[in-house]
Parts: C-alpha cells; sequence; structure tokens
C-alpha cells in the first residue's frame, strides 16, 4: 500500500478544478520581453503533480522563453503517458513518487516545480533539494510555520534555490500600484481591505481535508488576503486577530475553516481588514487608502485579466498569463540572480505561513497574536 500514490491517482481522475476565471491567452503582449528574440539561459522544470493547476502551469510554459518544460513527476501512469505526448518529454525525464530522488542523477532538468496537494509539499521540497534541484513550490509553501523553515533549511543546506509560486508578485497592475505607493502617491497608507473567498464544490476533494490542506479556506484562498496586505501597505505586520464562522459543519469538519475574518496591525499605524471563505461567491477584491489617494483591484488575484484603479483613474497595464510571466521571471531569479520587486523565495512563505498559524491561534484563543515576522 502507498496511501500517497493510491490518493494523487484518485486525485488527477477526479481532476477537480477552482473556479476562478479561465485560463486566457496571452492576450496584449506589449511587453518588450516578448517582443523581442531571446537567447540567453533557459531553466529546464520538472513539474510534480499533473492535475488542474498543474496542466495550467504546462500550458502557460509553452509562451515563455527563458523557462521549458523538460520533466514529470505523477503516479499517475497514464498521465504520464499523455503529457509525454503532448509536450514532447522525453522518457529518461519521467518519474513516479517512488522512484524521483533518481532525479539527481538527471543533468537535463535544473528545477522542479511543487504542485501537490499543501500537506505533500515539505516532503517534496526536502526531496527535490537533496537530489541537489531547484525547487518551487505552489502555495502555501506548507501546512504550518515549522514545516516552511525546515523547507529553507534544507534548500540552503543543498545550496539550491527555493521559490513559491506567488505570481501576483510579476502582475502589472499589482506592480504599479507598489510603485505608486513607494513614490509616496497614496501618501501614508491608513487602510487595507483583502476579500478573498468563492462557494466550494464537491465536500468529497482534497481541499476539504485537513490532512491533505492542513486547514480549509484560508490555506487555499486567504492567504492571498495576507500575502496581499503585506505587499499594498508595504509594512510586516506586528499583530493579528481572527474569528472564525462555521455554518455546515458537515461539509467543513473539524480543522476545515469555512470563513474567516482577520485583522492585521502594521508598525506605521495602518490596519487590515480581511475575509477568507469556501461559502461566498464573487470575492475577489483588494482596496488600498492612503492620505492622498487610493487603490483598488477588482479582480485581484484571479487568472485575469486583473482589473484596477486608483485616484488618478483606470490601471492599463497589459495582460500576459500570470504564469508564463511568473515561470520566465524565475528563471531570471534562479539562473541570472534577478531580483523581483517583491519576493518569491522560501523566505516569503514562512511570513505568511507564520500569520496563518497566528491566526488560528487567534480563533482558537480569541485573544490578540502579537506578530514577529
Amino acid at each position: 500500500m502507498n496511501p500517497r500514490r493510491d490518493f494523487l491517482q484518485k486525485l488527477a481522475a477526479s481532476a477537480v478544478t477552482l473556479p476562478f476565471l479561465p485560463l486566457y491567452a496571452s492576450s496584449v503582449r506589449s511587453d518588450l520581453f516578448y517582443n523581442k528574440p531571446y537567447d540567453g539561459p533557459v531553466l529546464r522544470v520538472a513539474i510534480m503533480g499533473l492535475g488542474s493547476y498543474g496542466t495550467r502551469v504546462a500550458e502557460a510554459m509553452q509562451s515563455c522563453k527563458r523557462a521549458r518544460l523538460v520533466g514529470v513527476i505523477s503516479g499517475t501512469p497514464s498521465k504520464i503517458k499523455d503529457w509525454q505526448a503532448k509536450y514532447n518529454i522525453p522518457a529518461k525525464n519521467c518519474y513516479n513518487y517512488e522512484n524521483y530522488d533518481s532525479i539527481k542523477d538527471n543533468p537535463d532538468i535544473d528545477a522542479v516545480y511543487v504542485i501537490t496537494p499543501n500537506a505533500l509539499h515539505h516532503e517534496g521540497v526536502l526531496r527535490v533539494a537533496a537530489a541537489g534541484k531547484h525547487a518551487i513550490c505552489e502555495k502555501p509553501m506548507a501546512i504550518n510555520a515549522r514545516e516552511g523553515k525546515e523547507m529553507v533549511d534544507a534548500c540552503r543546506k543543498a545550496n539550491v534555490k527555493l521559490l513559491v509560486g506567488y505570481r501576483m508578485h510579476f502582475e502589472p497592475n499589482t506592480l504599479e500600484i507598489i510603485r505608486m505607493r513607494n513614490e509616496g502617491e497614496f501618501g501614508d497608507i491608513m487602510f487595507f481591505q483583502g476579500l478573498s473567498g468563492f462557494r466550494i464544490g464537491d465536500p468529497g476533494q482534497w481541499r476539504l481535508d485537513k490532512d491533505l490542506a492542513g486547514g480549509g479556506a484560508l490555506m487555499d484562498i486567504g492567504i492571498y488576503a495576507i500575502n496581499g496586505a503585506r505587499y499594498m501597505v508595504g509594512e510586516e505586520p506586528v499583530w493579528v486577530t481572527a474569528q472564525e464562522t462555521k455554518t455546515d459543519p458537515v461539509k467543513f469538519r473539524e480543522g476545515v475553516d469555512e470563513t474567516i475574518q482577520f485583522q492585521l496591525g502594521f508598525p506605521g499605524g495602518a490596519v487590515a481588514s480581511c475575509l477568507s471563505t469556501y461559502n461566498m461567491n464573487n470575492l475577489d477584491r483588494f482596496f488600498l487608502n492612503g492620505e492622498k489617494g487610493f487603490a483598488e483591484l477588482q479582480p485581484s488575484t484571479g487568472y485575469g485579466p486583473i482589473k484596477g484603479r486608483t485616484h488618478k483613474g483606470e490601471l492599463t497595464k497589459p495582460h500576459v498569463t500570470h504564469q508564463t510571466v511568473q515561470m520566465d521571471e524565475m528563471a531570471g531569479i534562479i539562473l541570472e540572480g534577478k531580483k523581483p520587486e517583491v519576493p518569491v523565495d522560501g523566505a516569503e512563505g514562512v511570513k505568511d505561513l507564520t500569520i496563518i498559524d497566528a491566526i488560528y491561534r487567534a480563533c482558537e484563543t480569541g485573544k490578540k497574536q502579537e506578530l514577529e515576522l
């Protein structure tokens, strides 16, 4: 018996998808990078976990210039065969969950993108690091900060990079708001609101299994509001309070949160009010308020196009598929030492996990939790 393999095979067969907006073509390619030839180094990537999001990343990577899909890791032989045919992946670059440690002997793979259920990220990254390959891990990086720190330490010890799939850190309208804030166009930041949620479907899916998801909506969708509060305000929070609401204890069992409201306090005096839920649709909005102006994104974290406005007017940056830009930029980080405007490394992931741990404690105790990030 191999529970991990059996679970992942079952997951692949069910092909559960999130109710985000559909995958858009890379619609407006006015970005100079995508309008000129590229003749630099290319990051050769294997994807671990061939479910719905792994498929989305694979499709987006077909338009990448600095990153190329060259390998797969899966517990489902039929999926491996299909991906081989579709993406021209050689058999020597195909692995299952029992033998992928031998990837260390494959010089044709530089990095592995771990896109498995949350609770499997920790083991996946540790094994990838031990094999001497760079690790890209989907968010949340782990199910708690302790695991996240172990992943960071393992990658540091192995002298490989650990990056987290924070695609919004490369999104042009988001970066425009950050630029405006950095240049003082909003004045002192006073308030942030982050609304993240949708009504989840199949009650048997892994996202509603605490052992696999590590929690509920907060781990999956609320992390966007947590992370967004940090990069929109531009500071690290110093305290958090939180309240949980559960209307369906059958669907949302013990340890699986349905709806959590949480509040963050920042050293400069700004406060954030956020909502994370699996029980309400039409929640994908960020709002930033300052002394001199405001910024709003709606949708703020969906697959795009991201739309928004500020006190100066509409945001009109061109849309390129998020995962395409993410993988190209991550290739630049790994291969050329590029520094992103907003970090996407393992330390960034640990900060979000530290806040998540504190939110759950605040829900359990009813008390404000101090934060040291």
